[in-house]
C-alpha cells in the first residue's frame, strides 16, 4: 500500500458507495411518486373539466358519484403537492440562497436542516462543506499575514543596510555586508520551509523510501550538530536500543525531522544543558519505532503546548521561522507515524515521534 500521498486521494464518484446509492434511491422514489401524483392530478382536473362541460351542454344531468370522487382526488392531490412543495422546495430555496452567499465569499452561510431525510442529509453535507471552506479561508488569511510578517523583518534589515551602504553612511566592510548575507539566508530558509510544508500538507510530497538503519541516521544527524552544541556549551548524545530493526523511510525527510527537532532543542537550551536523542522499539500493537528528542531547556507552558505544531507558532524571542515543528509533524504523518510533545516549565521538553515498522512502499 502506498502512503506517499496519504492525504491526496482521488475523489470518490458520487453514488458509488452504498450509502449514496440508498439516499439517491429514496430521493428518486419520492420524485417518481411526486411525478405520478402530478400526472394523476392533471388527468383528474381534465376529467372534471370534461364532466362539467358535458353537464353544461346537457349530455349529463346532475353531479355523478364519479365527479365527486374526482373532486376529492383533486383536493387530496393539491394538499399533497402543497406539502411536498413546502418540505422540498423551501429547503432547496434555502440552499440556493446560501450557495449565492458562498459564491460571493461569505463562508459563514449555513442552512436549516429540515424537510425529508434526503434533503436534511443534503443540508448537513452543505453545512459541513461550508465549515471546511470557512476554516480553509481563515487558515489561508492567517498564513498570508504570517508570511508577510516573517518576510518584513529580513527585508527591512537588508533594505536598511543597503541604503546605508549606498549613502556611504556605513563602510562597505564585512561587518556591514555580513548581516545582509545572513538575512538572505533567513529568506531562503523560509521559502524552502514553506515549500516543504505546502507539499506535505497537500499530500503532493514525493517520498523516496528505502531500507535504512535509523540508528546510523540519528548518529550522523547528531554529529552535524556537535560543533554548534559544543560552542554553546550544551551536551548532545544518543541512547539507542540494541538491534534496532531496519525501517523503510525517506532518509532525507526523516533526517529533516531530526534536524528540526534538535535545532529547536538547541535554541531553547541554555549553556550547561543537555540534549538526548533516544530510539526504542514499541513491540505492542503499534509495532513501531519510537524516537524521542529530550532537552533540559526552559520548557513550554501548558497554554502554549497544544499549539507548538502549528505554522508560525513560536515564542517572541525565537529567531526561527516557526515552521520547523509543523514540518516535522507533516513529514512524520506522511510516513504513517505520529508526533507529540511533553514539557514542563524549567525542566525541559520531550518531542516524541513514531515510525511504523514494515511500512510498505
Amino acid at each position: 500500500m502506498n502512503h506517499d500521498h496519504f492525504r491526496h486521494r482521488p475523489p470518490m464518484r458520487w453514488g458509488t458507495d452504498p450509502e449514496s446509492r440508498a439516499i439517491r434511491g429514496r430521493f428518486m422514489l419520492r420524485m417518481a411518486l411526486f411525478f405520478a401524483l402530478t400526472v394523476g392530478l392533471a388527468c383528474a382536473i381534465f376529467s372534471l373539466v370534461i364532466t362539467f362541460a358535458l353537464n353544461w351542454i346537457g349530455e349529463n344531468s346532475g353531479i355523478q358519484p364519479t365527479t365527486l370522487l374526482i373532486g376529492v382526488f383533486i383536493l387530496a392531490g393539491l394538499m399533497s403537492i402543497t406539502r411536498v412543495f413546502r418540505t422540498i422546495a423551501l429547503p432547496l430555496g434555502d440552499l440556493v440562497a446560501a450557495s449565492s452567499r458562498i459564491a460571493n465569499g461569505d463562508y459563514s452561510a449555513r442552512v436549516r436542516e429540515r424537510g425529508p431525510r434526503e434533503v436534511r442529509s443534503l443540508a448537513r453535507a452543505f453545512n459541513s462543506m461550508t465549515e471546511r471552506l470557512q476554516a480553509s479561508d481563515q487558515t489561508r488569511r492567517a498564513m498570508l499575514a504570517d508570511v508577510t510578517h516573517e518576510l518584513r523583518t529580513p527585508l527591512t534589515v537588508i533594505q536598511g543596510n543597503l541604503e546605508g551602504l549606498i549613502d556611504d553612511v556605513y563602510p562597505r566592510d564585512d561587518a556591514h555586508l555580513q548581516p545582509i548575507l545572513d538575512e538572505t539566508r533567513v529568506l531562503s530558509r523560509l521559502i524552502d520551509d514553506l515549500r516543504t510544508l505546502t507539499l506535505a500538507e497537500s499530500g503532493a510530497l514525493q517520498l523516496q523510501k528505502e531500507q535504512i538503519d535509523l540508528g546510523v541516521l540519528i548518529g550522523e544527524t547528531i554529529a552535524s550538530f556537535r560543533a554548534q552544541a559544543d560552542s554553546a556549551g550544551i551536551t548532545i548524545d544518543s541512547n539507542l536500543a540494541p538491534n534496532l530493526p531496519m525501517v523503510q523511510v525517506d532518509p532525507a525527510r526523516i533526517r529533516q525531522v531530526l534536524e528540526n527537532l534538535i535545532s529547536n532543542a538547541l535554541r531553547y537550551t541554555s549553556t550547561g544543558g543537555q540534549i538526548s536523542v533516544q530510539c526504542t522499539v514499541d513491540s505492542g500493537q503499534s509495532q513501531s519505532i519510537v524516537v524521542e528528542v529530550k532537552d533540559t531547556g526552559r520548557g513550554i507552558s501548558a497554554d502554549e503546548l497544544p499549539h507548538v505544531f502549528e505554522r508560525f507558532y513560536k515564542s517572541r524571542d525565537s529567531r526561527g521561522t516557526g515552521l520547523g515543528l509543523a514540518i516535522a509533524k507533516n513529514l512524520v504523518a506522511a510516513h504513517g507515524g505520529e508526533i507529540s510533545a511533553q514539557s514542563e516549565i524549567g525542566k525541559g521538553t520531550t518531542i516524541l515521534f513514531t515510525l511504523p515498522m514494515g511500512f510498505e512502499v
